[in-house]
């Protein structure tokens, strides 16, 4: 059983990912923020490509990432990086791009990915599950995989064009991240036995190194730690003067709002700002709250563009797909400071309360493992009895312990 286990390659885990959608390196990030407003995913890939220079090779499909059957080599266009709302949110509340948003827009993409070597890869779909855990420990948090989709000509006739999907030789690409590996191990838990029952705290892998601000300071002192917890794929706690857990501001959560959180960030305290990016949208006083904080500044072209989206009713509602989760996270009347122009269907992964994810410092690993893949984070918080913060659990600290354990599997 153990041998079958080890013998599964990355091709195993793409069965059913959908297609990247990607953007070329020269894109503005104007253009990346009506992908990211359009898409299902929080993140889009960004590639070396030119879009300038693609080519259509399908009658009434252009290849969005540059990709042509021209290019001979595969390094020609590769995946160079990722973006999500976050960053785009983080660059906008620097304090020159708030006086004129319109024009921080037009700059490209670029400048947006952050300056760290190997946290997006390509690999092989014959590469095992082993050599990519080995990555994904190494600092990879995406690898990109070729894959096959084979469409008849009928289909492809009736096809609806997908500009922003990644095609290259008749093969599309996905990409598999930490949770993808972890769900994947879950399914064979039964052969890591006995480990998945000791608790997190018997296996040594609760951090004590976690991002903290406290309740009451201003929201932009924690702009810092927000852009390292979206690149640690982790969060900032919110705590009291005592330690005690609050919230938390989660990249997760922002990923789901739209770019005027940038003026909430700015204006805001930490707390307020938690309540501000809950699902069930920003309360109407924050709002008045933001908008004449802004034009205190005389922030006026941030006033503009918070002004025009707020008072819109564009605004996609969140719906639960379950009556649980609608308990959890009630749908406002109020617009909601998320995307537009969205599928009006919301999924627990799409839209989630800031209300942080905890666990004790007994819970077993698999009990924290099913946590954290419920609520679709790549960590859990660690607190005691009063609520006071321990350590973080994330998925690259299990990920070490059964990494270890295959090691030495008979």
């Amino acid at each position: 059983m153990a041998v079958r286990f080890l013998s599964h390659e990355l091709s195993d885990l793409c069965l059913g990912k959908p297609a990247l959608r990607s953007l070329s390196i020269t894109s503005t990030i104007a253009e990346a923020l009506e992908v990211l407003k359009t898409s299902d995913d929080n993140f889009v890939s960004v590639w070396s490509c030119d879009h300038h220079k693609a080519k259509t090779t399908t009658p009434g499909f252009e290849s969005a990432a540059g990709f042509s059957d021209d290019y001979d080599d595969d390094d020609d266009c590769r995946c160079v990086g990722k973006v999500c709302m976050v960053d785009v949110i983080c660059y906008l509340s620097k304090d020159e791009n708030l006086v004129s948003p319109s024009v921080a827009l037009k700059e490209p993409v670029s400048v947006l990915l952050p300056k760290i070597p190997g946290l997006v890869m390509h690999v092989e779909p014959s590469c095992s599950l082993l050599e990519a855990i080995d990555l994904i420990l190494q600092g990879a948090q995406n690898l990109v995989v070729p894959i096959k989709t084979k469409i008849n000509n009928k289909r492809k006739q009736h096809q609806k064009p997908s500009p922003t999907v990644t095609s290259h030789k008749g093969r599309e690409f996905c990409w598999l991240t930490q949770e993808d590996v972890i769900r994947f191990l879950l399914s064979s838990i039964g052969l890591f036995s006995p480990i998945p029952a000791y608790s997190i705290d018997s296996l040594g892998i609760i951090s004590p190194e976690v991002l903290t601000i406290e309740y009451h300071s201003p929201a932009s002192a924690a702009t810092g730690a927000i852009s390292r917890a979206l690149v640690d794929q982790t969060s900032v706690a919110l705590v009291d003067s005592e330690g005690t857990l609050i919230g938390e501001i989660s990249p997760f959560t922002l990923a789901c709002c739209d770019e005027t959180v940038a003026a909430a960030l700015k204006t805001l305290s930490s707390g307020d700002l938690m309540a501000y990016i809950d699902c069930g949208g920003p309360p109407e006083d924050l709002v008045r709250v933001v908008s004449a904080r802004l034009q205190e500044r005389k922030l006026n072209g941030m006033l503009e563009h918070f002004t025009m989206l707020t008072s819109t009713g564009g605004f996609s509602s969140a719906t639960s797909s379950s009556d649980e989760e609608s308990m959890a996270a009630p749908v406002s009347p109020l617009p909601r400071s998320g995307r537009y122009s969205r599928s009006m269907s919301y999924s627990a992964r799409m839209v989630r309360r800031a209300e942080a994810i905890v666990c004790h410092p007994k819970s077993s690993l698999m009990a924290v493992m099913i946590q954290a893949i419920a609520h679709r984070v790549n960590y859990v918080w660690v607190i005691e009895d009063d609520c006071s913060l321990v350590g973080i659990v994330t998925f690259s600290d299990m990920l070490k312990v059964f990494r270890e354990h295959l090691e030495n599997m008979p």
